[in-house]
Order: C-alpha cells, then structure tokens, then sequence
C-alpha cells in the first residue's frame, strides 16, 4: 500500500480535504468551508467522511454530488483497498461476531463481515489504521483481508449485531421461556424496557427482528423451527433470504411471545392458529403483521405476513393494472350488480387489488362489506368481518347475514365450496355486487372450478361480470438494466403461437449497489382479464371443454399471462426469464 498517511494514523479532516483538492474533486472555497464550519458535539463524533458527505458538494469536475460512496470509492482507490457495501442479509451474524469480540470491534471501529476457511474480510473505515490486523491474525489462526466500508454501516450493523448476539446468547442461557403477561394490539417496538432479565432477551430479539423486516421491506417473515437450530427467513420480492439461524430453545421463546402478542392460545400447540398484531414501523406508520402458526415435526412454525398501507392501499398504475387491462377491469367492477373474480395462487397480489378497487368504490353512498378469513387489514371505509368457524360462521353464513345487511358491495376472501358458490350467486342475482377469489391457474380455468362445485351454467352466465388471473413480476432495477438483443429462441418460448412481434431491444438484470445485485426492485402485477362477453357465454355450458373456453377467449381479446407478461418485456418493466419464472406455462 502506498504510504500516504503514517501507518497507525486515524483519518483527520484536514489530511482528507487537502487530498480531495490535490485530486481534483473538490474547490478549495469547499474545502476551506467544511474546514472553518463549527460543529456540534454531536457532529464532532462523526467521521470525518460523514462530515465532508453532509455537506453535498458538488464534484469539481464532474458535477456529480459528493456523496459518500463517491468519497469512499475514491479513498478506497487511493488505498488500494477493496470498497464494499455492507448488505446485512447476506452476513451470517452468529458466525462473524464470534471471530472477535464487541469491545474489540469498537476499539478499533471495524466488523468482521465474511469468515472463509482461511481468511477473514473485515470492514473499516480507517484504511490506515490496521494495527489490529496482526493480533486477529492470531488468534483467529485465519488471514485478514481488510475492506472498506461506509463508517456509519459499520457502526450501526456492529452495534445491532452485537446486541442480537447478546441476547439470543442470553436467551439460550435462560433456564426458563417467555412469561410474560397481557400486552396492548398495539406493539410499540423498542417501547418495552421493564420486563424481567431472562424475557428481556427475547424482547430485544423480537424487536430486532420486526425492524429488520422493515427496513428490508420483507412482506413476510418465516420462523421455521429444525432439530437443532430455527431458521429465519424473509421474504423480499418473492424471493426468501436466510436472514438468521437461531438455537432450538430461542426459537420456541420467540414464537411463544409473538403468541402472546398476537393474543392466541399460548398452551395450544397441536392445531393451527391464527393472530394479528399492531405495530408501528421506524416510518411512523401504523403496519399490521398477521400471524399463522403451524405444528411441524420440530415444533411450530410461525409464519408473519406485513401489510404495511402503503403497500396494500396502492392505486391501479402502481399496481401495473393499466390501459386495457384498467378500462377491462373498471368495467367489470363498476356494474351494480354480479360476481367479478381474481384467481391466483398465495401471493400473486389478489388481496392488494380487491382491497385496492374496494377503496376505489367505496364512496359515503355505497356500503361496502366484506367477509374475511383473517381480516387482512383493517380499513376504515369497509365494513369487515372475521369469519368464525367454531361457531359455524363460515363464508357462507357470512354472505347470508351480510344479505340482510343492505350492502351494495360484497367482498368474499375466499369461494371454497359449493354452499360459499351458491350464496355468492344468490347475492348477485338480488342486485349485489360481489367480489372473491378462488385458487386457479389462469382465468378460464375459474369457469370449470365454478361448475365443479356444482353451480348451474346457466346461473354463471346471469351472475359472473368476468374473472382475472394474476400474479407478481419482479421489476427491473431501472439504475441498473442491461439492455441486449432478444434471442429468437427465447421470445418464441415466450409467446408460443401468439403473433407477438420480437422487438429489436429488451432489458436484462444487471447489478448494482440500490438493488443488492440482484438486478431486481419491486414487484408489479402482470394480468390476464376475461370479462364474460356473449360469445363466450355461448361456450359455457354443463360439459364445457376449458380448451374451447380458452381459445374462444383469447379469440375474442383476452391476452393470456405469459403475453401480457411479453408485453411488459417490451416495455422494458422485467425480463423474460422473470415472466416464464412467473407465469403458468400453456395449456395444450
């Protein structure tokens, strides 16, 4: 390494301004500026990259803003250091903070971030500072590859994964579980700071873990109980990621508290269950996590879906329902009275647009009713109920009950069977709107499940408006996309028989720093809308051939998923291999 500094030395502010000016990124007015500033105690804590990034500079050449991966890029250049990002999913927490320990780290203000066989990556931001590197070669028996980071990821991941070390060693210690007594719906994360010694372990991993989930923008999070250590995993865009392995006994702790929260029977291990907690997110927003347990071979598996609003309560551009597809579907769902469906399996998006188009029409004049199993999210502008059925509450009795309601508008979460079937038709032939979903692959295949379940054919074609298939695409990352030429081979298998133009450019994942190389961000819904016209009502009978039924629609307009998909290649919004990693394949 170029000695530039004296091996040893801690950055100082005015070492980092001269070089930033000797380089050519930075005026000597900015310089001069940062240098004379007077700073609070608190901004005297920072490091001095932070101080120089507060500022936002412009780039003496360049114009670009001097943030700080710029600063750390260039140092890291300068010190012939590798400049890293720290991505806390892919950091095995129990591993990395075993290698030293938490005084050692701040001591010398670094985090080990990757242990291989025979060498160590650790992160610092004082490239020449390495003092420690010889004693932790020793004792480690590994070599050490120091790396570059951001100063202030290294401080905050070191401190929060030394604290969840901490107490999922001090949880695994404890002789007994979680006892704790009634808490409030609303979870206040990080509010509970009394509780006994060996719960208050649990507590802070809780705590670390739905902020976590958060910060990651997770949509759900898996506690998944093993013979010897519980997995965490969250998932982001659809994808799960090992977020972190915890002991056995940790793991039963933890459900067992989120039990109480979630107010389920704490004793029952034998069944399913379901609970809802409140909780407030580091944004200020209220977020709902729904909870469902189930009893596996190693003990209860807890599963937590978040519905944050903002999310959930998302208008119809966001969601990818636009042009056709929107005037299809506004359609459908504007008519005083029949049955509109959404098909897809678990988690392809069906709650979001039925909530979504549910908030759309609900005005003061219409009442708008819905019978759930759970209540997904609580909305002010609906009237929600919880079916029940202990107590023979089911979807069927619900739309019964909901009949003598005066509604206008009836949301089902779900038609499972036949009397669910024929309650949803009888509301819709006494001028109700109603509006579920059922478990299909595509949108024709609805029509035969619907018939399965024994309701006539000629009551689907008085009652249904049409149905729409879904599922989740993941987005492009737009500061990243690659754009290439498609390949013949590739768009064929795409669009199969379909006249679908090959256009002469599309994009493909890429990689960078916004999207933790994955080449992905967001999700958006891709559509395949099937409103029951005449001439496909003429098809629809006690023997219908889905095949006829298919062809017929697509015959008549109805663009299949993996076209609809096509079209989003097209446009630039995903790839091609997201779309047939998504969508079903065809039907011969």
């Amino acid at each position: 390494m170029h000695q530039l500094k004296t091996r040893g030395e801690r950055l100082h502010l005015g070492w980092l301004l001269k070089e930033l000016v000797r380089d050519g990124l930075l005026t000597q007015a900015d310089a001069t500026s940062i240098a004379a500033k007077q700073r609070s105690a608190d901004e005297a804590q920072l490091h001095p990259l932070d101080i120089i990034a507060a500022r936002q500079c412009s780039h003496a050449q360049t114009s670009e803003s001097l943030g700080i991966v710029v600063l750390c890029q260039w140092l890291a250049t300068k010190v012939e250091l590798e400049f890293v990002v720290l991505d806390p999913l892919k950091i095995n927490v129990p591993v990395v903070t075993a290698e030293m320990s938490f005084a050692y780290a701040q001591r010398y203000g670094i985090l080990c971030i990757q242990v291989h066989p025979a060498e160590l990556v650790v992160a610092t931001s004082e490239p020449f500072d390495l003092s420690w590197i010889e004693s932790l070669e020793q004792t480690s028996k590994k070599t050490v590859r120091p790396v570059l980071a951001k100063p202030q990821e290294i401080k905050k991941y070191s401190l929060e994964f030394y604290s969840l070390a901490k107490s999922v060693f001090g949880a695994g210690s404890a002789k007994t579980g979680v006892q704790m007594a009634d808490f409030e719906q609303l979870l206040e994360v990080g509010g509970l700071k009394n509780a006994d010694a060996q719960d208050q372990h649990i507590v802070n991993i809780v705590d670390w873990l739905l902020q976590y989930a958060f910060e990651q923008r997770a949509s759900d999070i898996h506690l998944e109980p093993r013979r010897d250590k519980g997995k965490v995993r969250f998932r982001i865009d659809g994808i799960l990621h090992l977020v972190y392995e915890l002991p056995d006994n940790v793991m039963t702790a933890m459900v067992s508290r989120l039990k109480i929260l979630g107010r389920m029977d704490l004793a029952e291990k034998r069944r399913p269950q379901d609970g809802r907690i409140k909780t407030v997110a580091p944004n200020g927003n209220e977020v709902e996590l729904r909870l469902s347990t189930m009893p596996t071979a190693f003990g209860e598996k807890l599963v937590m879906r978040i519905f944050d609003p903002e999310v959930l309560l998302r208008n119809f551009t966001q969601l990818g329902l636009v042009d056709q597809d929107y005037i299809h579907w506004r359609a459908m769902t504007l008519r005083s009275h029949g049955i509109v469906l959404v098909t897809g399996p678990t988690g392809s998006g069906k709650t979001t647009t039925l909530y979504s188009t549910l908030k759309s029409l609900a005005e003061e004049t219409v009442n708008v009713s819905t019978i759930e199993d759970p209540i997904e999210m609580v909305v002010d502008a609906f009237n929600q109920s919880q079916i029940q059925p202990a107590i023979d509450f089911n979807f069927a009795a619900g739309i019964r009950t909901l009949m003598r309601q005066d509604p206008d508008i009836i949301m089902v979460g779900e038609i499972r069977d036949r009397e669910t079937a024929e309650m949803a038709v009888q509301a819709a032939l006494t001028g109700h709107l109603v509006l579920s979903t059922l478990h299909t692959n595509d949108a024709p295949a609805a029509i035969s499940r619907l018939l399965d379940l024994g309701i006539p054919a000629h009551l689907l074609k008085a009652t249904v408006n049409g149905i729409m298939a879904q599922r989740l695409l993941r987005t492009l990352c737009v500061s990243c996309r690659v754009e290439v030429a498609p390949e013949q081979q590739a768009w064929q298998e795409l669009v199969q028989s379909h006249q679908l133009p090959m256009p002469s450019k599309i994009y493909q994942p890429g990689g960078c720093l916004e999207c933790r190389n994955t080449g992905y961000s967001g999700r958006q819904g891709v559509y395949e809308i099937m409103p029951l016209s005449k001439p496909l009502k003429k098809t629809i009978g006690a023997n219908s051939d889905i095949q006829s039924l298919r062809a017929t629609a697509v015959k008549i307009g109805m663009v299949p998923l993996r076209l609809a998909g096509a079209e989003k290649v097209i446009k630039g919004i995903t790839s091609i291999e997201e779309v047939m990693r998504v969508t079903p394949e065809p039907e011969s």
